[in-house]
């Protein structure tokens, strides 16, 4: 008889939330008996991925025997390819967090910043956005200390959709103190159209102390194969490649990243897409006088009231699945990803009802 062990664990595991995903379609049917169901949660592209994408992928197929590449053919010294931008926030944390160091961020903002920072001993500060969700740039700043090591920046920001204006980045890195870093995630940039946006891949060019991370889960609709990539300084990325597994992105994520990229129709199509529904958005919001945040991103947050976890629960029983803001501390709202106009059709007349039934 085997007997029963325990194998103790780290202690900074004690403090680290376990992800907690959206509720998958099949789930969901099976959940509440449904044949219909709209996933408006994941912030997912809603065309789906490019044909050339899949045709690429089908091509590929018969060479699945081989290891992929290590890197894709781009511009080696200043690039990393990663399964996926989790991965490259991981390999961060892993080269640069020692247990005690600090890392800087706003709140609220994604949460596998903090889950890097906690795998590794590091102690995590928050830095409140200001009423309207703008980045605080002078709060950033004072919370820098010592053991300041990285910085965190989403722009466009998840949950909230709002943006870091360029001259402000430009602001935070001329005031940066020596030895921080600051790690730019624009993995939503693709859908920013403010003038005064960057995606911050200029000051990579500039020699600034930024990494950039970009993904193709998102407008290039790849998220089930795990590819993304970041920018920065040579010395910077030479330091990660120390951490990272030799063969971290395989050969169909490498060969669908590539048929990606290529594809500029669709991509332009993605964009239109998204601009379409966020405006039908906006204006079933304005109807409904839910009061929402302007978004440059593929979704929108919304402060649906004190009843937000009803209303969710209640979307969800009858198919439209979306994120219940308490998982970022925003208990009175709801992010709504941004769907095809069929899709978004449906989650406002399902709103309409849950709210004024």
């Amino acid at each position: 008889m085997i007997q029963k062990f325990d194998v103790k664990s780290r202690e900074t595991l004690d403090k680290i939330k376990t992800y907690i995903p959206g509720m998958p379609i099949w789930e969901v049917k099976k959940l509440y008996g449904l044949s219909s169901v709209v996933k408006l949660a994941s912030n997912e592209n809603p065309l789906g991925p490019s044909p050339k994408v899949i045709q690429a992928i089908h091509s590929s197929l018969a060479e699945l025997h081989r290891y992929p590449d290590s890197k894709l053919d781009l511009s080696q010294n200043q690039l990393i390819v990663t399964n996926g931008g989790d991965e490259l926030i991981k390999l961060l944390s892993e080269t640069f967090l020692e247990p005690e160091d600090e890392i800087v961020l706003p709140s609220p903002t994604f949460s596998e910043y903090e889950f890097g920072a906690d795998l590794m001993g590091a102690v995590i500060k928050s830095v409140p956005f200001d009423d309207e969700y703008r980045f605080d740039i002078s709060a950033i700043l004072s919370a820098l200390s010592e053991r300041t090591k990285l910085v965190y920046i989403c722009s466009p920001n998840n949950p909230t959709g709002t943006y870091l204006p360029r001259e402000d980045l430009k602001r935070l890195l001329d005031q940066l103190p020596d030895g921080i870093l600051v790690v730019l995630d624009s993995a939503y940039s693709h859908y920013a159209t403010a003038e005064d946006f960057t995606n911050g891949v200029e000051f990579v060019r500039l020699g600034y102390p930024i990494v950039v991370l970009q993904t193709f889960s998102k407008i290039y609709a790849l998220a089930g194969i795990r590819v993304g990539f970041g920018a920065a300084p040579e010395n910077v990325i030479q330091k990660i490649l120390k951490v990272k597994e030799p063969f971290n992105v395989n050969a169909l994520a490498q060969v669908a990243a590539t048929a990606a990229l290529e594809d500029h129709e669709h991509f332009q199509k993605s964009l239109l897409e998204n601009s379409i529904g966020r405006e039908q958005l906006y204006k079933a919001f304005e109807e409904l006088r839910i009061p929402f945040t302007e978004s440059m991103a593929n979704f929108i947050l919304a402060e649906v009231g004190p009843n937000a976890e009803l209303i969710y629960n209640a979307l969800l029983k009858r198919g439209v699945i979306v994120r219940y803001g308490a998982t970022f501390g925003l208990p009175n709202h709801i992010r709504f990803s941004i769907g095809a106009v069929r899709e978004n059709e449906f989650l406002i007349q399902t709103l309409r009802e849950v709210m004024y039934s």
